[in-house]
């Protein structure tokens, strides 16, 4: 269980919770929300110029009614102090403003276009329904998650990982209302998707991204003479 009161999964070993069901408590969701607009304004203003950006577009997603259901799960990952720039990479699926800040950073940090990452999309969604923009679209997601975690991975899992093994739950939950919001889209085949029927994909999803990272992150926290060992 994490601090913030979502729960955890394992990458590789699938996923544990169900969606947090949205009901006549959003003023004290809203007040969430606002917790993690406050947040970001400290982050935005200790930051650099392009970091700025960064939390100024969260806001306005924040700000924007479409996505009132997404709020209070973008506030835990800010309450964690988790980097904008993931977050952002993770709604950049649905929003273009998100998509337009996520790409600006990885061609300011010279992130190449990695084409193993694509190769291991198109493996991850081969079999599926889904037309050829639908599917280039998810994985240039997923290149877009593993790019950002290639410039990040420090700070990135140490505010996310809870254990040495797993990561905050709501990271899982964040991700599977995304891709349930671009499934609804026109790109996406405007389909309307459960949340449990997209949780498994999701999890495979978040499997391909964190892997390589959680291995290093694994490895890491060994003690040193068996570090030397290996």
């Amino acid at each position: 269980m994490s601090e913030t009161g979502g729960e955890s999964y394992t990458p590789g070993e699938g996923a544990s919770g169900a969606p947090e069901q949205l009901s006549e408590e959003a003023r004290q969701r809203f007040a969430a929300a606002a917790a993690a607009m406050q947040a970001i304004q400290r982050e935005e203003k200790k930051s650099k110029k392009r970091d700025g950006r960064v939390a100024r577009t969260i806001l306005q997603f924040l700000q924007d009614e479409r996505y009132t259901h997404l709020f209070v799960l973008i506030s835990r990952l800010v309450a964690r102090d988790c980097p904008s720039i993931f977050i952002l990479a993770i709604l950049s699926l649905i929003n273009d403003e998100c998509l337009a800040v996520t790409q600006e950073y990885l061609n300011e940090t010279g992130s190449a276009n990695a084409r193993e990452t694509s190769e291991a999309g198109l493996q991850l969604l081969q079999g599926g329904e889904l037309n050829a923009l639908a599917n280039q679209t998810l994985v240039e997601w997923i290149t877009r998650l593993q790019l950002v975690l290639s410039t990040e991975a420090k700070p990135i899992l140490d505010k996310l990982m809870i254990d040495d093994r797993n990561i905050d739950g709501t990271v899982l939950q964040l991700s599977t209302f995304v891709l349930q919001e671009f499934f609804r889209s026109e790109v996406g085949g405007k389909r309307n998707i459960s949340f449990e029927n997209l949780h498994a994909l999701t999890s495979n999803i978040l499997q391909t991204v964190f892997e390589p990272f959680m291995q290093m992150f694994e490895r890491k926290n060994l003690p040193k003479t068996q570090v030397d060992d290996d």
